[in-house]
């Protein structure tokens, strides 16, 4: 297995002019993400299939070339279990790899588990056993060794007739324009920009709080998530959610309080003041700015007989196609269909992603019974 180091910008522009000319390449990226908000690039590996280059983002301060081939329409760009890469790049370049391939996604239609790994895939299809030694690498620390450019160097290498194998049998199942569909709708999710007027609604527990604890906790995490952007600083990092949730919760309105709560020192002694404030504010809003309450869909009438008897039809259908039940509907997918039905009035805007695209002749009707035949359950 050679692989070429590219650190210069000559060099990465003779490998992305190669690159387009093949119809397919292989891609992965390593990084570092564990106090920060944003990801921190440290390798990016590219196979075309003739040659396999390691391309260095610390030492090239021009990676345009690089930016210029994700997005060239003629050139398929391939990875396994890409949701962190699609942040990568999109977080360094303002793009996505188009058109795009996850492996992973492959092999979910051909019955493979959602989360299957890399090396599982190709241990079972080109039996060879990956060594995962140096997965926790710091790669944003240099100079990386023999050993751990050789893993970074076997991800894409063995990617490539991975990819061949897995798209042949997708073909021989009639299954590439469900494919092509569903990588681009991941994509697609990816590719969303955190709302901070929404940040609330991922805090555990805040279906507890009334509405205008909803308020303040909403203001609180809104701050929050502008605060760790603007320091790339993980949420937690900055201040956790439980003592967002204690702040809402008991109106926390002094120092003092703060700390009988347990909040730590270094968020009390740089944001504490700045969070009382928001506070302060908050109580002064109307009534009218209020948000509503987060109903559980888990506490409505019928839940779970509903959920039930969606999981029957969908187990059912998996076993015809020979997928896993949870590609077919993932509990979020789910509870989509239950939100849309119970709680947004089956607004057409809304339609849930079990009703559109591949799985709509297999799911919508069926789905759309069960919810009729228990409608008078959920109110």
């Amino acid at each position: 297995m050679n692989f070429e180091i590219v650190t210069e910008l000559s060099h990465l522009e003779r490998v992305c002019i190669q690159a387009k000319n093949a119809p397919a390449i292989m891609l992965d990226t390593e990084f570092v993400r564990t106090r920060t908000f944003y990801p921190k690039l440290g390798l990016i590996q590219l196979y075309d299939g003739h040659t396999l280059s390691l391309i260095d983002p610390l030492l090239l301060d021009d990676l345009s070339p690089l930016w210029a081939l994700m997005v060239d329409p003629s050139v398929l760009k391939v990875l396994h279990a890409c949701g962190e890469d699609l942040e990568v790049f999109f977080h360094y370049a303002g793009v996505m790899p188009t058109p795009m391939l996850d492996t992973q996604i492959m092999a979910a239609f051909l019955g493979h588990g959602l989360s299957t790994g890399f090396a599982s895939l190709v241990d079972t299809y080109l039996n060879v056993q990956l060594d995962k030694g140096e997965s926790r690498t710091n790669w944003c620390a240099r100079p990386l060794t023999q050993s751990q450019l050789e893993y970074a160097a076997a991800d894409v290498f063995y990617l490539l007739p991975l990819y061949h194998i897995l798209a042949e049998r997708v073909l021989e199942a009639s299954w590439c324009d469900a494919l092509k569909e569903e990588c681009a709708s991941f994509q697609k999710k990816r590719g969303k920009i955190p709302d901070p007027e929404k940040a609330y609604l991922g805090i555990k527990n805040v279906f507890q709080l009334s509405s205008k604890q909803l308020l303040l906790i909403k203001n609180l995490a809104s701050w929050r998530l502008q605060e760790a952007q603007r320091r790339d600083l993980a949420l937690n990092f900055v201040v956790k959610d439980l003592h967002l949730w204690k702040m809402a919760r008991f109106d926390i309105h002094t120092i003092e309080k703060m700390i009988s709560e347990g909040f730590d020192r270094f968020e009390v002694e740089r944001h504490g003041r700045r969070m009382l404030k928001i506070l302060e504010n908050v109580n002064h809003m109307p009534k009218s700015s209020y948000p509503e309450l987060i109903l559980q869909l888990v506490d409505m009438p019928g839940y779970k007989l509903v959920v039930k008897e969606i999981k029957e039809h969908t187990s059912v259908v998996a076993k015809q196609l020979n997928m896993v039940p949870e590609f077919i509907a993932s509990k979020k997918q789910i509870h989509q269909v239950l939100k849309w039905a119970w709680l947004q009035d089956r607004e057409e805007g809304l339609v849930p992603d079990l009703f559109l695209g591949w799985r709509k002749p297999y799911l919508k009707n069926a789905l759309l019974s069960i919810l009729d035949a228990n409608k008078a359950l959920s109110g």
